[in-house]
C-alpha cells in the first residue's frame, strides 16, 4: 500500500482549517434628519406640545435608507413606563419611518421618544436622539355646564366675595392679597368699593348691607387713615390706619393708588347720593375726602407734570413722574376735575401726553395701536383707569380711547393665538397677559415680557373690548382648567401650563376689575355712575375731551 505524501496532507489540512469567511456587509453610518410628532417638527432636545393622547404619530426621516422590519425595541422606545408597542404606517420613501403609539396616553403628561445610537433598522445610528412631547389637557368639563349668562354671574359673585367676606374686619378695606393680614391696599380697595353697587344690583347683598360696609370704609378713610397732602399711601394697616411702607422710600403718598381709590369713592357716591339721610351723610364724607387731595402739590414745585410719590422723610426721592401711556390716565382726569386743587390743561399735555410723544400709530397683527408701547404692554392699562371712566365716545387730541383699548386687547389676544414663543396652552381659548403673580415672584407680563403665565383677570377684565374672545377664555378657565384655578374667591391669580404651576393666591387689584368690567360689559353700571359726577365732566371738558 502506497504511503500518502504527509507534506501534502498537512498542507491540505491547513488550508481546510483556515478557510477565510466572507465579510459581513458593513452597516451605513446614519443620522436623523428630522422628526415630526403629529405634524409638528421637533428637534432633538426640543419638545412638541398639546399632542392628542389618543393618536400620537411620529414621522422620522433618516439620512440613509432603512429596514423597517429590523426595529430594535431596546434602541427605539418611549419613556414613562408605557406600553411602547408601535403600529408601523405605510411609507413610500425608504428613508422614512412612520409609526404611531398603539396605546392612548394620559392627558397633560410629558413623554420622551428615544433613539439610542448603534445598530437598528438596518443602519448604524451614530448618535443618541431625544424628543419630548406633552399631551393635551383633558377637555372634559370639570363642572356642570351652565348658560354663559349664569357663568358671568357666578364669576362676579365668587370674585366679589373676596372684597366682602375677606375684607379687613376693622376698616372694611381690601386686604392686599390672600394672607396679607393687617395690610390693606388703597388702590385695590378702590376697585373693591366699585363691586358693592354691582353686588346690590345683582342681589348678592342688600342696599342696606352695602351702605353699612361703605360707611365703615368711608369713616375709616376720613378719620383714621394716614394721608399726605390729602393723598393716601399704597398700603395701610387695616386696624390703625397707619402707613405701611411699600418699599423703603415709598412710605408716604402714592398718587396712582389714591386716584384708583377716589375713582371708586366717586362711583359709590353717585350710587347713594339720592338715598336716605344716612346715605347722603356718607356721600358728604366722600366729598370731603375727594376735596382734601392736593393734586397740585404733586407737581413738585409747580412742574408741568404730576409725580407718583411723596414721602415725609424722603421727600421727592422716588422721582417718578406719571407720564403716558400706561394705567395713569385717571390720575390726570381726577386732578383736572378736582374742585379744590385742579391742575391746568398744560400739565396734562406736557406731563401725561408728553405733547403727543405717547402716540404710536403702528400696526400689529393688522390692528392699528394709537398709543403706547409696541404691542400695547400689559392689559391692566386698559382696565384700571377705565373702571369708571367710560371709554365709549371718549376722545381728545391724542386718541379715541375706545379704539385704543379695543386695539390693545385684540393685539394681546392675537399675540397669544400666534404664540411666537410656543408656550403650552396659548390660543384662542387661553390668553391674557398682564401684571400678576408668577412662580416665585410677580411681574407685568406682556408680549415683551412673556414667560408663559396667563392671568384670568387679563381676559375677563377685557370683556367690554373682546366679548367673544373673553367668553371663550372664561369657559376654558372654568370648565377645562376647573379646580386647578377655581376656588373660594373665583379664579386664582395666574397659571403657567409650561411649568405646571397654578397660583394659590388672590390679589385685590386683579380681582376687582373682573367684577367691574364684566358689569360694564353687561350693563355699563359703573361707567354710568362715575360719569354722572359734575366735577369729572368739567375736568374732561377742561382737558379737551369729548365724551
Amino acid at each position: 500500500m502506497k504511503t500518502p505524501n504527509l507534506l501534502l496532507v498537512a498542507i491540505l489540512l491547513l488550508f481546510s482549517c483556515c478557510k477565510v469567511e466572507e465579510p459581513l456587509p458593513q452597516l451605513k453610518n446614519t443620522y436623523i434628519e428630522s422628526v415630526t410628532i403629529n405634524g409638528t417638527e421637533v428637534w432633538s432636545g426640543g419638545n412638541a406640545i398639546q399632542i392628542r393622547p389618543d393618536s400620537v404619530v411620529f414621522r422620522v426621516v433618516f439620512s440613509n435608507p432603512i429596514s423597517r422590519s429590523n426595529i430594535n425595541p431596546l434602541k427605539l422606545f418611549v419613556s414613562s413606563n408605557i406600553d411602547t408597542s408601535f403600529i408601523l404606517l405605510n411609507e413610500t420613501d425608504s428613508n422614512v419611518l412612520s409609526f404611531k403609539i398603539a396605546k392612548t396616553l394620559n392627558y397633560y403628561t410629558t413623554y420622551k421618544l428615544f433613539f439610542i445610537s448603534g445598530e437598528n433598522l438596518g443602519v448604524k445610528l451614530i448618535d443618541n436622539y431625544e424628543y419630548t412631547f406633552v399631551t393635551d389637557l383633558d377637555p372634559t368639563p370639570k363642572f356642570p355646564i351652565i348658560s354663559d349668562d349664569s357663568l358671568l354671574t357666578l364669576v362676579q359673585k365668587k370674585t366679589f366675595d373676596y372684597f366682602w367676606s375677606y375684607a379687613h374686619p376693622v376698616s372694611g378695606l381690601a386686604r392686599e392679597r390672600l394672607g396679607s393680614g393687617e395690610t390693606v391696599t388703597s388702590g385695590g380697595s378702590g376697585f373693591g368699593i366699585m363691586t358693592i353697587p354691582v353686588a346690590i344690583e345683582r342681589g348678592f347683598i342688600t342696599r342696606q348691607q352695602g351702605y353699612e360696609r361703605m360707611n365703615i370704609i368711608v369713616n375709616f378713610l376720613n378719620t383714621k387713615a394716614d394721608r399726605f397732602h390729602g393723598a393716601f399711601p399704597h398700603w395701610l394697616n387695616g386696624t390703625t390706619g397707619k402707613v405701611q411702607a411699600f418699599s423703603t422710600k415709598d412710605n408716604g403718598a402714592d398718587l396712582v393708588e389714591t386716584a384708583f381709590l377716589i375713582q371708586g369713592l366717586l362711583t359709590v357716591q353717585s350710587y347713594f347720593k339720592n338715598g336716605n339721610t344716612a346715605e347722603k351723610t356718607m356721600c358728604a364724607n366722600i366729598q370731603t375726602i375727594w376735596e382734601n387731595v392736593e393734586w397740585t402739590w404733586f407737581q413738585k414745585n409747580n412742574e408741568q407734570k404730576l409725580y407718583w410719590h411723596w414721602s415725609p422723610t424722603y421727600n421727592w426721592d422716588m422721582n417718578m413722574p406719571v407720564t403716558g401711556w400706561n394705567e395713569g390716565l385717571i390720575i390726570y382726569v381726577l386732578a383736572a376735575s378736582s374742585p379744590t386743587y385742579p391742575i391746568t390743561k398744560s400739565v396734562y399735555d406736557n406731563g401725561w401726553a408728553r405733547n403727543g410723544a405717547m402716540k404710536n400709530g403702528k400696526t400689529f397683527y393688522d390692528i392699528i395701536l394709537p398709543l403706547g408701547e409696541d404691542r400695547g404692554g400689559p392689559l391692566f392699562f386698559t382696565h384700571y383707569s377705565f373702571l369708571g371712566l367710560n371709554p365709549h365716545n371718549l376722545s381728545d387730541t391724542y386718541a379715541n380711547y375706545w379704539e385704543q383699548n379695543t386695539a390693545h386687547a385684540q393685539i394681546n389676544y392675537s399675540y397669544c393665538v400666534v404664540n411666537p414663543r410656543n408656550h403650552y396652552g396659548y390660543g384662542a381659548n387661553c390668553w391674557g397677559l398682564t401684571a400678576s403673580d408668577i412662580q416665585n415672584g410677580y411681574t407685568a407680563s406682556s408680549p415683551h415680557n412673556d414667560g408663559g403665565t396667563i392671568a384670568p383677570t387679563a381676559a375677563l377684565s377685557s370683556f367690554p373690548y373682546t366679548p367673544l374672545e373673553s367668553m371663550r377664555a372664561m369657559r376654558f378657565f372654568y370648565y377645562t382648567l376647573g379646580d386647578k384655578i377655581w376656588g373660594e374667591y373665583g379664579f386664582k391669580d395666574a397659571f403657567n401650563l409650561n411649568q405646571r404651576w397654578f397660583a394659590s393666591s388672590y390679589l385685590a387689584i386683579d380681582q376687582g376689575p373682573i367684577v367691574v368690567m364684566i358689569e360694564n360689559h353687561r350693563t355699563g353700571l359703573l361707567w354710568n355712575l362715575f360719569m354722572q359726577n359734575d366735577n369729572v365732566k368739567a375736568g374732561l371738558t377742561k382737558l379737551g375731551f369729548s365724551y
